[in-house]
């Protein structure tokens, strides 16, 4: 017999291994993960060389703290020393902070799952930990430099603190997210917090005495950091707040409807997860204070007209749990008659939820073509003659859609990412390639092209679902470069499937 302990190992190295798929599965980064990415980048290879930061040159929409970048930052510097000396691409440098970046979120997931084995039992623990190896939301985003993963991290060990009853320590990591990471967790401290003063477990005084005290010590955390980052008197987080939700300008990026989270967002994050999770309030009566708190989180969020579902990532994990208490039961009663069809009906879900999650791996893979698009053209581009400086254009598009400076060389190479230059600027600006979305530029030549995912389709034959991908990015070469009139292209494909 497999002993418990040795489950439990099995169980963790799973988690950490599917998170390490997607992190080589898609190694590439997105607009929303940008600032995070450069500023590792920048803290790694330029230092204190603050003239040099990307942040300066393309400060977003609102800036944003250092914080989180410092600390993936420390940690993955050792393995980054290695690979500056054996002179590998800088991309191996994106893969080591994401990877550094999931082991702490694991590390968090971790330690509340010792909390749940403690005061839930070995099996709510496991099957916690199937359900977050069959959803590919949690352990997809568990490594991508979000501030919603930043705070996604201690707000696990809030979770974790909760369960074993240290509500301080509970209401010090959420204040501490609000601050220096999200303000809008704000939102789900306000319910967790509530939830404990009604039950008597903190006083009224004893819990702004704590808020206080940490809410100070975080600000000037943060002020410190990030005023000499961004050389100006600058708290991040009380500038997102007065962007979203007193500008409310982040609607300028999509509205959904007030239900979005409850009838999309939460059934595609949870599977099987979703429908067990408030069975689970019903069969143990202590989730509910555990889960009433974040659902009311997730009400209060729903609020605001623009939604995604990193804004809500950080209430998967007690939903969870409340799913992992109701797989539990039907587990243990599987035997008896009625039970029995809830047995079936549970194990056919938990397959159904494995492959929605590989089909959306394998969706997630064609989903940074610009990414590919400038590896492809490294590897292309074989020029022997180096004395040629070969200058990239990337357009708004492809740079949001997978480059970062991690994916950039040294000389022969340079970049520009310039942003809308019209087809006449590009030309007068003697551009040796440009990465874009446009298909054809004057005087440049479509050397190759990149697909990326457009849409799934359903058919009868297997497999069931079929991903579609259409050309996304462009490889353009300057028609006058003696580079690109020397060199051999792919030239650019048509709509194919996965």
């Amino acid at each position: 017999m497999v002993k418990a302990s040795s489950i439990w190992s099995r169980l963790d190295v799973l988690l950490i291994a599917i998170a390490a798929i997607h992190v080589f599965l898609a190694p590439y980064t997105k607009v929303e993960e940008s600032f995070n990415v450069q500023a590792m980048h920048d803290i790694l290879y330029h230092h204190r060389h603050l003239e040099k930061y990307d942040h300066f040159e393309y400060p977003g929409v609102v800036p944003r703290t250092f914080i989180g970048a410092f600390a993936v930052s420390l940690l993955a510097s050792p393995f980054v020393a290695v690979i500056k000396a054996s002179k590998l691409p800088k991309l191996y440098g994106l893969l080591i902070v994401r990877l550094v970046l999931g082991s702490i979120v694991l590390a968090s997931l971790h330690h509340f799952r010792m909390q749940v084995r403690r005061k839930f039992g070995e099996q709510v623990s496991c099957f916690f930990a199937i359900m977050t190896a069959l959803q590919f939301h949690l352990l997809f985003y568990c490594t991508r430099p979000l501030p919603n993963i930043f705070s996604l991290a201690i707000v696990i060990m809030a979770y974790a603190f909760w369960i074993n009853g240290q509500q301080f320590a509970t209401l010090n990591c959420l204040v501490f997210a609000t601050i220096v990471f999200r303000c809008d967790t704000v939102l789900l401290l306000g319910p967790i917090g509530l939830q404990l003063l009604l039950t008597r477990q903190i006083t009224l005084w004893g819990a702004i005495r704590c808020c206080a005290v940490t809410s100070l010590l975080s600000i000037g955390f943060t002020v410190f950091v990030d005023s000499i980052m961004w050389k100006r008197f600058l708290w991040p987080e009380m500038e997102v707040l007065w962007f979203n939700s007193v500008l409310n300008r982040s609607s300028e990026w999509g509205v959904f409807p007030v239900h979005w989270y409850f009838t999309s967002a939460l059934p595609r994050s949870l599977l099987v997860a979703f429908p067990l999770c408030f069975v689970g309030i019903i069969f143990e009566r202590r989730m509910q204070q555990y889960v009433l708190p974040i659902l009311a989180f997730i009400v209060l969020y729903s609020k605001l007209p623009h939604k995604e579902l990193r804004f809500i990532i950080s209430a998967i994990p007690m939903l969870n749990l409340s799913a992992a208490v109701a797989a539990t039961r039907i587990w243990n009663n599987r035997r008896k008659s009625f039970w029995k069809w809830a047995y079936i009906a549970m194990i056919g879900s938990l397959l159904a939820s494995l492959g929605f999650s590989i089909t959306m791996s394998v969706a997630s893979y064609a989903n940074y073509p610009a990414g590919y698009a400038l590896n492809a053209l490294h590897n292309k581009d074989l020029h022997p003659n180096t004395s040629y400086t070969r200058v990239v254009h990337i357009d708004t598009y492809a740079a949001m859609n997978g480059i970062s400076r991690f994916c950039e060389k040294e000389f022969p190479w340079r970049y520009s990412k310039e942003e809308d230059l019209s087809f006449e600027e590009i030309i007068g600006r003697n551009f040796t390639y440009l990465i874009t979305e446009h298909q054809r530029i004057p005087s440049f030549q479509c050397l190759l092209a990149i697909s990326g995912f457009s849409r799934p389709t359903i058919q009868l034959s297997f497999p069931p679902v079929v991903l579609i991908t259409q050309p996304k990015v462009f490889v353009h070469g300057n028609i006058h470069s003696k580079v690109v009139k020397e060199m051999q292209w792919l030239g650019c494909p048509s709509q194919r499937r996965l």
